[in-house]
């Protein structure tokens, strides 16, 4: 894929991906990389077949041989007010917005994203198949997990740290006890279901302050 937009003409393709659109809690991530023509990546696959270990050395890896490399976060609130699909274009142009080299061309997992006035190619499952779309998964996976992991320190109780906001029988079973947290997306059904129950309650509040939605894209 890197090669035909190369052969085109365009210099700087960066891949794009997102990660965490399933989750009950915590942001949308998305990432945008730009990897150099013989970049040698042992190893890269989709974040989703990768152990934690592996993502975390190839994350290393690409950050140093990648000729950029950028996350953008959208809050659980701002997916809630404009839904998935939105949410899912706002970190993808935001990501590609903060790249410090800009790209030419984009490869972007299975949508467009309209936002961006740039040629792309959509690339159907690209994270499993496409090396800069990849790498792109592999970056946004682990931030979104280290954020998690910050998040589990300012909310314990709900496990974010072991299940990263998805519906695992032990998350719902934390979200029963203690209701939503503010990084909980409020309409999901789980979680909308809940809060109605306890009549709009929130759930325990931050240890230390909360992560601020501005610099969860860092």
């Amino acid at each position: 894929m890197e090669r035909l937009a190369w052969e085109m003409g365009h210099r700087h393709v960066a891949g794009v991906d997102e990660v965490g659109l399933g989750p009950l809690a915590g942001p949308v991530v998305a990432a945008a990389v730009i990897l150099p023509a013989g970049a040698q990546l042992p190893g890269l696959d989709d974040s989703k077949r990768l152990s934690p270990t592996k993502r975390e050395r190839l994350e290393v890896l690409i950050r140093r041989r990648a000729v950029a490399c950028a996350v953008h976060a959208v809050a659980p609130e701002v997916v809630d007010e404009m839904g998935l699909t939105r949410a899912r274009q706002l970190a993808m142009s935001g990501a590609v917005a903060k790249l410090e080299v800009p790209a030419d061309y984009l490869l972007v997992d299975a949508w467009e994203v309209p936002d961006l006035p740039l040629p792309q190619m959509c690339v159907v499952k690209g994270d499993g198949i496409c090396a800069s779309i990849m790498a792109a998964s592999v970056i946004a996976k682990v931030h979104r997990d280290r954020l998690m992991v910050e998040y589990d320190r300012q909310y314990p109780g709900y496990g974010f740290a072991v299940h990263k906001g998805y519906g695992t029988a032990a998350h719902l079973r934390a979200l029963a006890e203690l209701g939503p947290a503010p990084i909980h997306r409020r309409s999901w059904a789980p979680v909308r279901a809940l809060a109605a129950a306890r009549g709009g309650a929130g759930g325990c509040e931050p240890e230390g302050g909360a992560v601020p939605p501005s610099g969860l894209g860092r």
